[in-house]
């Protein structure tokens, strides 16, 4: 049995397919694993602050308690939005749900990326994540930044495969 009901724990992509018009997945993208780093530490420091709570005397030891409790929903909270945050590649277009009680979505056709920025920091490229950013036409979307994507090298691949396959980008020409 989940403690949480499955629409607040999954994002349900497949309810957002064009499937009469032939859609199909090619990439669902999670966030890399480091983005629970965080949600960790915060959650360390209430088990800490359970420990204080141990041994507080009985006036104030409700104090450390509530704080524990406070940290642990902060920390339960910040670990769902991370999960809930999805991208996804399709073989018609990108689109981003994210968002825990309210949720929002992103859509872009394929054919109006222009370009797409794969940026990996120091600690990316040793731990496997970057960060994309996507050009397109209009700029006022929310596919714009996608941070902490795993694998950055072989998503953008895919993307351009698709965009290859849907006959969207010419083929190379070579001069002899």
């Amino acid at each position: 049995m989940a403690l949480l009901p499955r629409f607040l724990v999954d994002p349900q992509i497949g309810r957002h397919l064009l499937r009469d018009e032939g859609e199909v997945i090619v990439d669902e993208v999670r966030k890399h694993w480091v983005v629970y780093v965080v949600p960790a530490l915060i959650a360390a420091a209430g088990v800490l602050l359970l420990g204080v709570f141990l041994f507080a005397s009985v006036q104030v030891a409700w104090l450390p308690l509530v704080a524990a409790l406070a940290l642990f929903a902060w920390a339960g909270w910040v670990a769902l939005a991370a999960n809930m945050d999805r991208f996804v590649i399709t073989n018609m277009r990108v689109f981003r749900i994210k968002g825990v009680l309210a949720r929002s979505q992103a859509t872009m056709p394929l054919g109006r990326i222009l370009d797409i920025t794969v940026v990996k920091p120091m600690t990316g490229r040793v731990l496997g994540y970057g960060h994309f950013t996507f050009e397109s036409a209009a700029q006022d979307q929310g596919l714009r930044d996608i941070r902490f994507v795993g694998d950055p090298d072989g998503r953008d691949l895919a993307i351009q495969r698709v965009v290859q396959r849907a006959g969207l980008r010419g083929a190379p020409r070579f001069s002899a």
